[in-house]
This record gives C-alpha cells, structure tokens and sequence, in this order.
C-alpha cells in the first residue's frame, strides 16, 4: 500500500463517481479502479459498491475514508511544516541576553517574533554574562547572544546592534549631582556596587576605564552578576553603581539615573552567533532584531 492508493480512494470516496475521480486526479478512469481493487483486496474487504449507475461507500468503507482523511491531512500538514522550518520561519530559536538589555529590548524583541514568525518557538536566557552566554552558544544552549562586546572569538559572527549611553545609577536622595547629570570626578569618594570582574562583566571593565580617566580607583563594596540585584543594592543605598541607560526600564523604585558629563560615553550592543551554522530561522531573527532595535 503506497499513499496514491489513499489518495486515489479519498477521490472517488469523495466524488462517488470513477470518472470524477479519474478526471480530478489526471489519470484515466481503468487504472484508477485497478488501484481500488488492489486496496481492497491488500485490506480483504469491500471498500465501495458499484453498479452502472452509481459508486456507493460500504460501511468499511465509509470507517476507512475517515482515518485516510485523518492520515492523508496529516501528511500534508507534515510537509507544509517542514516546508517552514526549511524556510526558519517554524521551529525552535534559544536566546541569550545580557542584563540590561533583559529588561528593555528583549521584550520587545520576543514580542515582535511572536507577531512576525508565530510558528517560531523561541525560549529566553536573561540575565547572562557575556562569558557565559559564549559558552552557551559553544554547545548549542541559545542560538543567539546579545552582549557587550569584545568578543574574542573567531568562531563567532558579530553585530553591533546599537549603543546605549551610560548613566550612574545613585540612591533617591543622595547628595550626588543633578537632574542634569554627574561628572566621573564627583564619584571618587563613593563606594560602588559592580558587576563581577576578573573578565566574567564587560562592565566591569568599563567602570574601571572611566574611574581611571577621572584619576581614582573605584572603591567596590559589592560586585554581582544580576543587574536586577545590582540596582535593588543601589536603592538600598548601599552605593552607586555604571550602568547602560536601559537598565532603567526595570523601574525598581528609589535610584536616580543621571547621565555622566560632560558627554556620556556610551557602550555597544552587539548580537553574536555560530559563524559554521547559518540557519533561515536566525537569519529572520536578526531581521526582526534590527527593526527592533532601530525603532527604539
């Protein structure tokens, strides 16, 4: 039994005419009901009854026409389905993101896929660092990364996404500078709360460049891996803390954000992947990030 020969039943089960059938399926009428008859006699029971007049199902018949629906759609159903994970736009997609950006554009980015490529079951990793988001894309955990570059690997394919200014985030109430903004220098006797360091935190590097541009050492009280804990250490007043301008749409109440003078410098964005996997589906993904993005 092949699956033309439920094809070719489903036919004339629908059309209860052989020559029907045979015309929508473009094939003569003779070899049609010679299939037939094989299937009936393959299964050893009498599917329809003919006569010169009209083409009737049994009541086998009429049971097998339901589960030959069943597994014909289902096979058609099959293919369109593989048709869209070919194409990317079905399938599974892992992405890993670093904590700032969890909170501003991921959950746009999440949502625009959920518009844009319904089909595509996509799963978040928020809150990684970049060394480990490196190491999940190494044995497959997350198909994407988006980090704070440098990314020192060759194996890797990377974008900058976009650049997000930075801003010192202080206790409400500290006698710490103004709604227009705080100059490095002013921080040099605050106690600061960090990302980790020792290269496990772009961030962390990045405060330590600004604090010696401004001639100090910064003074680390805390350091942690979540930019979620690190603010809720601000608001408790445990110390101020450089972080990228989005790390204010978590709206943990009582931290200011102001912006570093005289001109807040900034830090990148960037999304990376396997350079040795293109995939349709990552493909559309970063589409849809760069509209994302750019629209922010």
């Amino acid at each position: 039994m092949e699956l033309r020969h439920l094809r070719y039943f489903r036919a004339v089960a629908e059309e209860l005419h052989f020559g029907r059938a045979a015309e929508r399926l473009h094939i003569a009428q003779p070899p049609l009901s010679q299939q037939i008859r094989q299937l009936e006699a393959e299964l050893g029971v009498t599917l329809l009854v003919r006569s010169t007049r009209r083409v009737e199902l049994t009541p086998a018949g009429q049971a097998y026409l339901e589960r030959v629906e069943s597994i014909l759609d289902a096979v058609d159903v099959a293919g369109i389905q593989a048709q869209r994970v070919a194409e990317g736009r079905a399938g599974t997609l892992a992405v890993g993101c670093v904590g700032s950006a969890t909170y501003s554009l991921l959950p746009r980015f999440v949502r625009a896929l959920g518009e844009q490529l319904p089909d595509l079951e996509v799963s978040v990793h928020g809150e990684m660092l970049a060394p480990a988001q490196l190491a999940a894309l190494a044995t497959g955990e997350i198909d994407l990364a988006l980090l704070r570059p440098p990314v020192g690997s060759t194996d890797l394919v990377v974008d900058i996404v976009r650049q997000d200014r930075l801003f010192v985030a202080v206790p409400e109430g500290a006698p710490i500078g103004s709604a227009e903004g705080v100059r490095a220098e002013d921080l040099r006797d605050a106690e600061f709360i960090a990302h980790v360091g020792h290269g496990r935190s772009v961030m962390n590097g990045v405060l330590a460049t600004i604090c010696a541009g401004a001639g100090f050492v910064p003074r680390i009280r805390h350091e942690v891996a979540e930019t979620s804990t690190l603010v809720t250490l601000v608001a408790a007043g445990l110390g101020v803390a450089v972080v990228p301008e989005p790390t204010a749409a978590l709206g943990i109440a009582g931290v200011r954000y102001l912006p570093l003078k005289p001109d807040a410098p900034s830090v990148d964005l960037a999304v990376a992947r396997l350079a040795d996997e293109p995939s349709p589906a990552i493909e559309h993904a970063l589409a849809v990030l760069r509209r994302v993005a750019t629209s922010a």
